[in-house]
Parts: C-alpha cells; sequence; structure tokens
C-alpha cells in the first residue's frame, strides 16, 4: 500500500556543532525543524509497512518516540536518502555502516502512526504463534 494513508513527507533541515573528542574535532549533525508537508530543505516520504507494525508500536510506547533519517555513509558528510519510525530499519542502516540521525517524532507523525495501527491491527506478536504439529522438525516414521 503506497496511497496517502501509509505515506507522509516531511521536512526538515540539517544543523551542525563542532566537538572535540579525546582532542580531535569533529562535526555532530542534527535534525531541526522536522514537521509534515514538503517545506524545508530536505524533504523525505515517511512511508509505513505492514512488516513494521510491532516496530512502530515498541517506537510509540517508549518514552520519547523517535524518527531515524538515514544520512549516507558514515563518517561523511550527511546527505538524507531515507526516513523511518521503525528502529529495526534504522538498526539495519547502522549494521551497513551507514550514518544514522534521530529526532523527535512530532505529535501529528505520532497521532498518524496510531490511526495507521487501528485502521491496520496490531502485528502478531511472533513469539505466540501457535505451532502445527510436527512443523520445524522431521516427522517420525513409524516401523
Amino acid at each position: 500500500m503506497t496511497g496517502s494513508a501509509s505515506r507522509r513527507p516531511l521536512s526538515f533541515a540539517l544543523d551542525s556543532e563542532s566537538q572535540r573528542i579525546k582532542g580531535f574535532a569533529t562535526m555532530r549533525w542534527r535534525i531541526v525543524d522536522l514537521a509534515p508537508g514538503d517545506a524545508g530543505p530536505w524533504v523525505l516520504p515517511l512511508q509505513l509497512y505492514l512488516t513494521e507494525r510491532a516496530a512502530y508500536r515498541f517506537n510509540l510506547t517508549g518514552d520519547a518516540p523517535r524518527l531515524f533519517v538515514r544520512a549516507g555513509d558514515a563518517g561523511s558528510l550527511p546527505h538524507p536518502t531515507a526516513i523511518t519510525a521503525s528502529q529495526d530499519v534504522a538498526a539495519a542502516w547502522l549494521d551497513g555502516e551507514q550514518q544514522v540521525l534521530e529526532v523527535d517524532m512530532p505529535l501529528a507523525i505520532q497521532v498518524w502512526l496510531e490511526a495507521y495501527l487501528a485502521r491496520h491491527g496490531e502485528a502478531p506478536d511472533e513469539g505466540r504463534k501457535k505451532k502445527r504439529q510436527g512443523a520445524g522438525r522431521a516427522r517420525e516414521m513409524n516401523p
């Protein structure tokens, strides 16, 4: 599903500050002025996926729901290319040595995400699925 019910454009700007870590100067980048719409210098579509519902719920029930932006190769100037509300997706980006910036999720996006989960239902709890008899193991043969 790629309709407007599961996709929203988000705009934002990037800001940097110089930091010293163990004697080395480095730039720390952060997302500022994040808002729904396409008015900012950077605009990315936040696309929701049914397969990520459990991750969205986990994010929303945390102390401070966050959005994550893939911003190019680690160690290079940030060039945002994707945004997600799934910490699982963000972790995969980090595993791929991508730079990931995070920012507080605006309340309007939290409400939209809650409505998406209400409309499509919560993801099934993977730990409680009932297994079929004999599934996942070799069946015994009667002699």
